[in-house]
């Protein structure tokens, strides 16, 4: 899973100025997903999701600023390798996974940890292997470059020190020496393609002439997105150690200039790719493995006028999402509707597993798994708008309003109809669908804090002094499977 890699960049999603021949060669034996959607566009929301299978009103997580509450084994809830321990899995986290705490395993038995980019003073195993070499993770902040493009410039370390490079070598010589005879479930999380747009020299090589340009802002729409400006917290004015010393926005040839270093970044995934698809050849065990490649969210670059993500734009929420399945021997392409949280319940589903009833995850189609169930939409939501999609119709909703786009009809949202007249028929149908989603939900998402009722009028126990309520109540009490 590499970080906030938008699927459009993608040579087998069509782009035309970047060869990604590795990840292109997935679907060669397999299927790939034209509309996989992150419905949870940022970054701890959407893996807090992945983890759990649960959808991030259910989790609690909205934003990069919340997280599973700790207790959450006391509620009857399992992680996704915690679920794959108990059916005889070795499960084992390579690169990124924005936990918090940082270090913790949430079920996963080993850990190879090198987190997000912009977080420099974690001192995880990246840390340390660069450390010993006279390196920093802060070292992109003294190039004026960084603070020119807005978070884009070449590298200042060798590849050899180069982030992505270290978790695809680490997960390869992993698989390389893994002796035991149980399988093995792995997470591998790619810090790249996230800013800085960093590559290294050597993967520094395209041309700004050559990228997609940004699709257009429209300010009315931008600014249903964010009706009133947010004043700043107290004690929250001092800038990060990252933060860009650039007072001008970011122009058309900034967005073009990040294209280019992004796409680098995307080429160094491409060959790591490759790395760790050899090295289970090499193992003998590639046709006994089941590879999904998927990302978080993606990246708007310039479209819209905005930066990194966090709503329901396509350059936001659309993902890439390709399964790998020695059972199927030939290239397959999917429309259904599916989204980043589906990987969950098809790892579940893969181990021989059924699922777990808190889980809101559904497995991918078109891989024969028992659990099944093709989706009519998809249901997203985030601490700043909630969404529905049914695969021609998008509605987001936003505090100042809402947006309604046709994407048959109009691919590069531009075009706001949910004001307009002739859809009102349309809006009232999604907004329902919208408003039951977001009753289930949030009607689950308090489970924890039911009192068991259902025999409280004729209980001898209730009606004694002293008597006080389980919590947390456990899902399984609460919704019998």
């Amino acid at each position: 899973m590499p970080d906030q890699l938008r699927h459009d960049f993608l040579s087998c999603y069509g782009a035309s100025f970047i060869d990604t021949p590795n990840i292109d060669a997935l679907c060669e034996q397999g299927v790939r997903y034209q509309n996989a959607y992150s419905e949870h566009p940022v970054c701890v929301p959407a893996r807090a999701s992945l983890l759990t299978g649960m959808n991030a009103i259910k989790t609690g997580v909205l934003d990069n600023g919340q997280y599973v509450r700790p207790d959450y084994p006391s509620c009857g809830i399992q992680t996704w390798p915690e679920l794959l321990n108990e059916e005889g899995y070795t499960t084992v986290a390579t690169g990124k996974m924005h936990f918090y705490p940082w270090e913790k395993r949430f079920g996963f038995q080993e850990r190879i940890i090198a987190e997000d980019k912009l977080w420099g003073f974690i001192e995880d195993d990246y840390h340390h292997y660069i450390h010993a070499a006279g390196y920093s993770k802060r070292s992109f902040v003294d190039v004026p470059e960084y603070h020119q493009y807005h978070q884009a410039c070449v590298s200042p370390l060798p590849w050899e020190y180069n982030v992505d490079h270290f978790v695809g070598r680490e997960t390869a010589d992993w698989i390389k020496n893994y002796e035991r005879d149980e399988p093995f479930a792995m997470m591998v999380g790619f810090p790249g393609p996230h800013s800085p747009y960093d590559p290294a020299e050597e993967f520094a090589i395209f041309d700004t002439a050559e990228m997609p340009e940004p699709l257009a802002s429209k300010a009315e729409d931008i600014d249903i997105m964010s009706p009133s400006p947010q004043k700043p917290r107290s004690g929250s004015s001092r800038k990060s150690w990252y933060a860009v010393q650039n007072e001008k926005p970011p122009t058309r040839d900034t967005h073009l200039f990040q294209r280019a270093c992004y796409s680098g970044l995307i080429k160094q995934i491409d060959l790591e790719v490759g790395r760790i698809v050899s090295a289970l050849e090499e193992k003998g065990i590639l046709e006994n493995t089941v590879i999904i490649f998927s990302s978080d969210h993606g990246d708007y670059l310039g479209d819209h006028g905005l930066r990194g993500k966090g709503s329901f734009y396509e350059g936001a929420c659309h993902v890439p999402m390709i399964v790998r399945h020695p059972g199927i021997n030939h290239s397959a392409v999917s429309e259904d509707l599916v989204t980043l949280t589906d990987v969950t319940a098809t790892l579940v589903n893969l181990s021989g597993r059924p699922l777990p009833g808190f889980m809101d995850s559904r497995p991918l189609p078109g891989l024969g798994l028992p659990d099944e169930n093709v989706r009519d939409c998809i249901f997203g939501v985030l601490r700043n708008g909630w969404m529905l999609f049914d695969g021609v119709w998008k509605l987001v909703k936003y505090a100042g309003g809402a947006h309604l786009f046709n994407l048959q009809e109009d691919p590069s949202e531009q075009d706001n109809r949910a004001a307009d007249p002739a859809c009102a028929d349309v809006f009232r149908r999604m907004d329902v669908a919208l408003t039951a989603q977001l009753m289930r939900s949030t009607n689950e998402a308090n489970f924890a804090g039911r009192v068991p009722s259902s025999g409280n009028s004729s209980s001898v126990e209730f009606g004694r002094p002293g008597w006080d309520r389980t919590y947390p109540m456990k899902w399984e009490e609460v919704y019998p499977e």
